[in-house]
């Protein structure tokens, strides 16, 4: 098979290869350890607001008490969405009824790029990059909701300057103030999801920032990535597990039945961490300050499985990742299951956001090449 001389072979899925250089985050799987900018995102989620890490990713810097407050007022009034935006939603929802709100954000955002006026990246400078990835990200909560809401019948609630960001979030779903536990809950799982190295949709979104694309078909290219089950679309599935599981006695025949099949049990593994997820481990945490017998059962289930793994498959670590503890604590906050993902991706879009701003600074478009496999050329066209 010919192959061109000047291509070098890399690993399937491009894992490991290094394609640029940033300055947003890393992930570190061999320790177990993850970070934004200069600081651990666990430590972060632990101990300081969404609104600051937003800014520390898209601004560079952690603020104070005052550049928090300030930072606050910039991006509240954003959560509002333009009235062309607004009556155009109950249409987008109807139309996603099977699919649900994350298939109908990518709709709702490429209409809100074209109503906000979102120019190519190439041809606007810094400042208004930044304004729209700040609007984009504001308005990406208010959208889920909405189009969540419209689809169970219900009118959209319009978002509220005084509350913080998650709690703002879980009211615009509910309609009702949510308790400062389970808003602080949710809170800490949207800082440790911001953002995650070069994932899959991350990566897209750059790849689309790399040919001077507005703001908005970056993050729409993004969403499309972080559908996919085997990316964002898990936390529902894990629970899912759950389910099927159902009682403690039936952990074991289900589990061992799942391993010697081949089979993937969703909530465990990641192709990064070759230790425990720390997104996991803190999620753990949180749902242990819970309580009851969800979380009793999951930790059953988390311990079974890696006991299990041990036994069937020796040498093979497989430990629970961030979606298997965030479908639980999830749960226990109050958030319907088709809302797992779309609320990963309330907390991812400033990830992108990040990462597309990044890329812009770079003017050189990423095209890679494909090794072509197929039967050899040039072969006679056949005749009619």
């Amino acid at each position: 098979m010919p192959v061109t001389p000047d291509v070098p072979r890399v690993p399937r899925g491009l894992k490991g290869v290094v394609v640029t250089e940033t300055a947003l985050g890393d992930v570190r799987g061999t320790e177990g350890f993850y970070h934004y900018r200069q600081y651990s995102a666990v430590e972060l989620a632990g101990s300081r607001t969404f609104e600051d890490v937003w800014h520390l990713m898209l601004l560079g810097t952690l603020p104070d008490a005052a550049g928090r407050a300030a930072f606050t007022a910039r991006v509240a009034p954003l959560r509002r969405l333009p009235r062309d935006i607004r009556d155009a939603l109950p249409a987008i929802a109807r139309s996603g009824a099977l699919s649900g709100p994350l298939a109908g954000l990518r709709t709702a955002l490429s209409l809100l790029g074209a109503a906000a006026g979102f120019r190519p990246l190439y041809d606007i400078d810094a400042e208004r990059r930044l304004a729209d990835a700040l609007a984009a990200s504001a308005a990406v909560p208010t959208l889920l909701t909405a189009l969540y809401r419209l689809g169970q019948g219900l009118e959209p609630v319009e978002p509220r300057d005084d509350l913080p960001f998650a709690a703002n979030y879980l009211y615009m779903l509910t309609g009702e103030e949510p308790d400062p536990v389970r808003a602080r809950a949710i809170e800490r799982y949207l800082i440790s999801t911001v953002d995650h190295g070069f994932n899959a949709s991350t990566f897209t979104g750059r790849v689309i920032a790399s040919t001077g694309a507005d703001l908005a078909a970056c993050l729409v290219g993004a969403v499309g990535a972080l559908s996919g089950p085997l990316h964002g679309g898990a936390p529902s599935r894990a629970l899912d597990t759950l389910d099927a599981i159902g009682t403690p006695d039936r952990i074991d025949p289900w589990i061992r039945e799942r391993v010697l099949a081949g089979d993937r049990i969703m909530g465990f593994g990641h192709p990064v961490y070759r230790t425990e997820d720390p997104r996991s481990r803190m999620l753990q945490e949180i749902a242990r300050d819970f309580g009851g017998p969800l979380v009793d059962f999951a930790l059953q289930v988390e311990a079974r499985v890696e006991a299990i793994l041990a036994e069937l498959k020796p040498g093979r670590e497989l430990h629970t990742n961030v979606e298997f503890y965030a479908g639980v604590v999830m749960e226990l906050c109050g958030l319907p299951r088709e809302m797992f993902t779309p609320t990963f991706a309330c907390a991812r879009v400033v990830g992108w956001s990040a990462n597309i701003l990044e890329q812009a600074e770079d003017s050189k478009i990423i095209r890679p090449a494909a090794r072509y496999v197929g039967p050899v050329p040039p072969q006679p066209v056949p005749a009619v």
